[in-house]
C-alpha cells in the first residue's frame, strides 16, 4: 500500500547544488568533531531520569487501539523552536508495540537538536528501536537498519521551509505503513517513498502496531536551575491558533484492510501543562487535528 498525498515533493537545500546519480542515495556529511550520542530521543512517555538529571516532557495525542494497525499518517506544521545547547525539541509520529524484549518503536518527524547536529536548524529525522532503547536502534542512518530507496531525500538534512508567525503555515505529511506481504515498514514524506525498516529489526510488529502517537517532545535539563527555555513546536501555547501555534492535522491510522481511518477517542497526554499544552481543533475541515506546544520557562512555567 502507498497512501496518496496531493502535496508537492519536499525539496531539500542540497538539491540546489547537486543530485544523486541512479543507484546511489544521499548521506549527510558527518563533521570531524561529531560525537555520536543517541541522546535517548523519545522514551515513549517514560519520564526517564538519566545521567545529568534530565526529564522528557510531552504534549501528544495517543491512539491505543483495540485492533492492531498497519501504520499512521498526519500533516505536521514545521517550525524552528529555540532549543538549549544540550537539549532537543522534536515533533513526530510514533508507531509502537510491545514484545518480551520491550517497546518496539518507529519514529519520524522534525527536530532541532544542537547536541546531535551541531546547529540550530530544523531537520527531518528518523529513529527506531527493537528493545526499548537499550541496545538496538539509532537516529537516521547511523547504524544498519533503515534501508533507504530514494536518491532524492537526505535523512537528517535541513528542511528548507519553516512556518512564520502570522504567515502561512508550512507543513509536511508523514506516513509510516506496513507492507503485509514482507512485514517491512515503509516511510513516505509528502508523495515520496523514502525507504523501509525491515521486519527483522522488530519482535513486536508481526501482527502490526498496537499504539500510535502524534505530538511534541523536549528534554528538560534545568541547566539554569529552573525549567528549560527550550520551546516545543512553535514555542506558543495551543490557544494562540492557526497562525502562531504548531499543529497536527488529518491524523489517521491504517487498518488491517490498508484503509486510512480516523482514530476514535484519542487520549491527550501532557506531562507538564504549565509549560506545554495541547487542545483538539473543532470543525476545521482538517479531520482529526490538534494544536500543541509551548515556550518552556516563563511566568506560567517556573
Amino acid at each position: 500500500m502507498r497512501p496518496e498525498s496531493s502535496q508537492p515533493e519536499l525539496i531539500q537545500l542540497w538539491h540546489k547544488n547537486e543530485q544523486c546519480p541512479q543507484g546511489t542515495i544521499p548521506i549527510r556529511r558527518t563533521p570531524k568533531h561529531y560525537n555520536y550520542h543517541p541522546n535517548n530521543p523519545s522514551l515513549f512517555h517514560n519520564k526517564l531520569v538519566g545521567a545529568g538529571n534530565f526529564t522528557h516532557e510531552y504534549a501528544v495525542a495517543d491512539a491505543v487501539l483495540d485492533e492492531n494497525c498497519y501504520g499512521g499518517q498526519a500533516s505536521v506544521s514545521v517550525w524552528n523552536p529555540k532549543t538549549e545547547l544540550t537539549e532537543f525539541s522534536l515533533s513526530q509520529i510514533w508507531v509502537g508495540s510491545q514484545s518480551q524484549q520491550g517497546s518496539n518503536t518507529i519514529e519520524a518527524g522534525w527536530t532541532v537538536n544542537p547536541r546531535r547536529y551541531h546547529d540550530n536548524m530544523t531537520r527531518f529525522f528518523i529513529y527506531w528501536t527493537g528493545d526499548n532503547y537499550k541496545s538496538t536502534g539509532c537516529y537516521d542512518l547511523d547504524c544498519p537498519g533503515f534501508v533507504q530507496t530514494s536518491r532524492n531525500f537526505a535523512i537528517g538534512s535541513a528542511i528548507p521551509g519553516t512556518s512564520i508567525y502570522g504567515g502561512m503555515p508550512f507543513d509536511i505529511t508523514i506516513t509510516v505503513y506496513k507492507d503485509k506481504k514482507t512485514g517491512n515498514w515503509w516511510l513516505m514524506v509528502q508523495n515520496l517513498v523514502v525507504g523501509y525498516w525491515p521486519a527483522s529489526l522488530f519482535k513486536g510488529f508481526a501482527d502490526g502496531a498496537s499504539r500510535l502517537t502524534w505530538g511534541g517532545e523536549i528534554i528538560n535539563r534545568k541547566s539554569a536551575g529552573h525549567h528549560t527555555t527550550t520551546e516545543m513546536g512553535s514555542g506558543r501555547f495551543s490557544s494562540q491558533g492557526y497562525e502562531r501555534s504548531s499543529y497536527f492535522r488529518n491524523v489517521k491510522f491504517i487498518d488491517s484492510s490498508n484503509t486510512l481511518r480516523d482514530p476514535v477517542d484519542l487520549i491527550q497526554y501532557v506531562s507538564n501543562p504549565q509549560c506545554y499544552d495541547l487542545q483538539f481543533m473543532n470543525n476545521t475541515g482538517f479531520g482529526i487535528s490538534f494544536f500543541y506546544g509551548g515556550p518552556g520557562y516563563s511566568a506560567r512555567c517556573p
